[in-house]
């Protein structure tokens, strides 16, 4: 009898602690801003990879560390502020640094 329980299925439904269930789903707004802003750091890392070595990493540690230091962040007219000054910021930033091949 001791068996029975090692025979008994387990469903992918079923709700098991995992990092998810910790917090709430996103809203669809939330989720929507949140794949605006990863892609806008991939943007910005991308765009690092034509600047001179000289000041790339320098940019890069820049960009991360603005992008963790706003990661608390759930207001979502914060979060599109963010996300407008942050592309103004970049382009002013690209603008100013001379890319190289």
């Amino acid at each position: 009898m001791r068996l029975l329980p090692l025979l008994t299925r387990t469903y992918a439904t079923t709700t098991r602690p995992t990092r998810l269930t910790k917090t709430p789903p996103l809203s669809l707004d939330h989720f929507l801003l949140r794949q605006r802003v990863l892609a806008q750091y991939r943007t910005i890392i991308r765009a690092c990879r034509k600047v001179p070595e000289v000041t790339r990493e320098e940019m890069q540690r820049y960009a991360r560390e603005e992008f963790e230091r706003q990661k608390g962040v759930e207001d979502l007219r914060r979060i599109r502020y963010l996300l407008s000054v942050g592309k103004v910021e970049f382009e002013r930033l690209v603008g100013g640094v001379s890319v190289g091949s």
